[in-house]
C-alpha cells in the first residue's frame, strides 16, 4: 500500500471517528501528495517524506510564533497537525545514534576542528536526510569538533 492509498484510508477512517482535528492534518498530507504528483519530480518515497518534513517544520514554526504571541488556541492545533503528520515520516535517529553517524562521517572526512564544520555538515545532511533534523545535527558537529 503506497502512501495515496493510506492516507486516504485513514482519511475515511477519521471522517467516520468525526476527528476533525486528525481530518484536517490528513487533508493537507493529501494536498501535499496531489501537488507532488503534479511537479516534475513526481510522487517518491524521498519528494513525499521531504515535503512532509517541510510541513511539519511549518508548523512547529507558527506554533512558535503563536506560542510568543499567547494564542494557545492557535498553537494547539499546529502542533496537533504536525504530530498526526509525523506519523508518516520514517522514525527520527536519537541524539545518540546521531552521534555515532557523526564521529563515523568526522573520520571519514577528516575533520580535525572548527574550521571543518561546513565539510561535515555537507556529508552528514546527505547521510541522515530524512532521518535527523539538521538543526540538531549541526549543534552536535560543533560540539564534537569544538
Amino acid at each position: 500500500m503506497n502512501i495515496e492509498e493510506k492516507i486516504n484510508g485513514d482519511i475515511k477512517t477519521a471522517m467516520l471517528a468525526k476527528d476533525s482535528k486528525k481530518l484536517e492534518a490528513l487533508r493537507a498530507i493529501k494536498s501535499v501528495i496531489l501537488l507532488l504528483k503534479t511537479s516534475p519530480e513526481g510522487l517518491t518515497e524521498d519528494s513525499v517524506n521531504k515535503a512532509l518534513h517541510k510541513e511539519v517544520k511549518k508548523r512547529k514554526e507558527s506554533a512558535e510564533i503563536y506560542k510568543s504571541q499567547n494564542r494557545a488556541d492557535l498553537e494547539e492545533v499546529e502542533l496537533s497537525q504536525a504530530a498526526v503528520m509525523e506519523e508518516y515520516l520514517p522514525k527520527q535517529m536519537s541524539e545518540e545514534e546521531i552521534k555515532t553517524e557523526l564521529t563515523k562521517i568526522i573520520s571519514s572526512v577528516g575533520a580535525s576542528g572548527p574550521g571543518d564544520v561546513g565539510k561535515v555538515m555537507g556529508a552528514a545532511s546527505k547521510a541522515l536526510a530524512g532521518k535527523a533534523d539538521n538543526k540538531l545535527v549541526s549543534v552536535l558537529v560543533k560540539q564534537l569538533l569544538g
